[in-house]
C-alpha cells in the first residue's frame, strides 16, 4: 500500500470513528436524561440514582445502541448515501429503544411501568432520530469535502454494462477514470492498477475474476466486484475446522421455523394496524379513482408467490379500465397514456400498492420479500435466466431489498441478485431496516420509473451470472 493510500485511509477511518463516537455519545446522553428524570421521581428507595446503578443502566444502553448501529449500518458515514444512513440509524434507534423498554422494566423490577416506558422511549426515539438525521447530514457533507473520491480502474469482460456510469454518478465517492478489457497482457494490467486507488472487476468470468483478485490482494489494492449468484448463495456459509483443509458449510436450510413464526406474527399485526391507520387515506383515494372515470376502485391481477403458487394481488386501479383488454401483459411505460391522472400520483407515491396489506393478512404475501411478479414474467425471465426461479424460495413481499434499491425497470438479473441476498441473509433486523428505507423510496421518483421496451427485452449472457 502506498503512503498516499495509507494517509487517505487513516483520514477516512478517523472521521468515521469520530462521527460514530459523537452520535453514539449524544443519543446515549439523551437516554441518560430520560432515565435519570424517571428514576428520580419513581425510585422510592433511591438505590437506582446511585452512580453504580446509573452507570450500569447507561452501560447497558450503550452496548445495545452500538450493537444495533453496527448491525444495521448506522456507522456507515462516508460509505452509504445520506438517506440509506438515515434509515439505518432510525431503525437501529427504534430497535434499541424498543429493547430498552423491557430492560428498564427489568432494572426497576416494576412491570407496571411498561406503558410509561413505551411513551417515554417512543418520544425519545423521535427526538434521537431527528437529531441524528441533522447530524448525519452535516457529517456526510464534511466527510465528502475532506475525503476526495477514489480513482477507479475498471477491468471489464466481453459484455459491457453501465456499472461504471452508475458509479460515476456518485461524484463524491468514485471517479472511474479508465476502463480496460480483461484480455490485456497481465503485466500491462498490473501497471494500470498502480495508477489508481481501486480496481473494479466488472462482470468477469470466474477464472479471470479470481486471478485478478489474487493479484489485487497481493498488491494491497482495494477491489470492487460484481457478485455471481454462487457468491451470494455461499455468503453466509460457516467455517468448519474438522480436518486440515478449510471447509465451508452451506446449509441451504432456509430460515428456522421460529423466525418465520415471528415474521408471520409481525406481518399480521403490522398489516392490520396499517389498514386501520390508513383507512381515511384509502377512502379518499377510492373516491378520487371512481370519480375520475366511474370505473372500479381496485384492480386484481394474478401474481406468483412462494414455491410458484399463484394468487390475486389487490391494488388501487391506476390505469384505465381494460388496459389489457387483449389479455396480454403490457408493462406500463414512463409516459403511458393508459395511466389515469390520479393513477400517476398513486403510482409515484406507491399508494397503489397499499391494498396488498389484505394479501399479507391472507397469507399470500409478507411485508418484506421478493416482489410478486406476473406468471408471464416469471416464465420469460426463467427462460433467459434459469436461476430466476430461486427467488420463489421466499414469500412475495410488499417491499423488499430489490424494491428499495432497484427500480421498476431494473434488469431481471439484478433483481434476482438482490432477492437472493435477502433470502440468504434474512433477519428480523433486516426487515425493520428495509421498512424504514421504504419511506425513502416513496420520495424518490426514479424508483418508480416504468418499463421501457429495451429493459424488458434485455438478455444477459449466462456466463456473467
Amino acid at each position: 500500500m502506498s503512503e498516499k493510500s495509507s494517509k487517505l485511509d487513516s483520514r477516512k477511518y478517523g472521521l468515521r470513528y469520530g462521527f460514530g463516537f459523537v452520535e453514539t455519545a449524544i443519543v446515549t446522553a439523551m437516554f441518560f436524561k430520560v432515565w435519570f428524570d424517571f428514576v428520580s421521581v419513581h425510585n422510592q428507595t433511591n438505590h437506582l440514582t446511585g452512580l453504580g446503578n446509573l452507570g450500569m443502566a447507561v452501560g447497558i444502553y450503550l452496548i445495545i445502541v452500538m450493537f444495533f448501529m453496527k448491525r444495521l449500518g448506522g456507522y456507515t458515514i462516508g460509505i452509504n448515501r445520506k438517506m440509506v444512513i438515515l434509515a439505518a440509524q432510525v431503525s437501529a434507534l427504534f430497535c434499541t429503544d424498543f429493547v430498552e423498554i423491557f430492560v428498564s422494566m427489568a432494572i426497576t423490577g416494576q412491570f407496571r411501568f411498561g406503558f410509561m416506558f413505551f411513551r417515554l422511549y417512543a418520544l425519545l426515539w423521535l427526538v434521537q432520530s431527528v437529531t441524528t438525521a441533522v447530524l448525519s447530514y452535516f457529517m456526510v457533507d464534511i466527510y465528502r469535502k475532506v475525503v476526495p473520491p477514489l480513482t477507479v480502474l475498471e477491468i471489464h469482460g466481453k459484455h459491457r454494462n453501465t456499472l461504471s456510469e452508475k458509479l460515476n454518478e456518485l461524484v463524491y465517492k468514485y471517479k472511474v477514470e479508465k476502463s480496460v478489457p480483461s484480455d490485456l497482457p497481465l503485466d500491462e494490467l498490473i501497471r494500470e492498477m498502480d495508477d489508481f486507488d481501486a480496481v473494479l472487476l466488472n462482470d468477469l468470468p470466474s477464472s479471470e475474476k479470481n486471478h485478478l483478485l489474487k493479484i489485487c490482494f497481493e498488491r494491497d489494492k482495494r477491489v470492487y466486484l460484481t457478485p455471481k449468484l454462487s457468491d451470494i448463495m455461499v455468503k453466509n456459509s460457516e467455517d468448519l475446522n474438522l480436518v486440515d483443509t478449510p471447509i465451508y458449510l452451506f446449509r441451504n436450510s432456509g430460515a428456522p421455523k421460529w423466525k418465520l413464526g415471528i415474521k408471520r406474527a409481525f406481518d399480521v399485526v403490522s398489516s392490520s394496524l396499517g389498514l386501520v391507520v390508513l383507512s381515511p387515506l384509502f377512502a379518499v383515494i377510492a373516491f378520487l379513482i371512481h370519480h375520475e372515470d366511474g370505473g372500479p376502485v381496485f384492480f386484481r391481477q394474478e401474481r406468483v408467490t412462494q414455491y410458484g403458487r399463484r394468487f390475486e394481488i389487490i391494488k388501487f386501479r391506476s390505469m384505465i379500465v381494460d388496459a389489457e383488454k387483449d389479455g396480454r401483459p403490457h408493462p406500463a411505460g414512463e409516459d403511458d397514456p393508459r395511466i389515469t391522472k390520479i393513477g400517476r400520483f398513486i403510482r409515484k407515491t406507491r399508494i397503489d400498492e397499499f391494498p396488498q396489506l389484505v394479501n399479507i393478512i391472507k397469507g399470500d404475501m409478507s411485508v418484506v420479500g421478493p416482489r410478486p411478479e406476473r406468471w408471464e414474467h416469471v416464465e420469460k425471465y426463467t427462460r433467459d435466466i434459469p436461476e430466476f426461479k430461486l427467488r420463489l424460495k421466499a414469500k412475495a413481499g410488499l417491499t423488499g431489498l430489490a424494491q428499495v434499491y432497484g427500480k421498476y425497470n431494473t434488469s431481471a438479473l439484478d433483481k434476482l441478485k438482490m432477492d437472493l441476498m435477502y433470502i440468504e441473509s434474512f433477519s428480523l433486523f433486516m426487515d425493520v431496516q428495509i421498512l424504514f428505507e421504504t419511506l425513502r423510496v416513496l420520495f424518490q421518483g426514479e424508483s418508480t420509473e416504468g418499463f421501457t421496451e429495451e429493459a424488458t427485452n434485455v438478455m444477459h449472457d449466462y456466463e456473467s451470472i
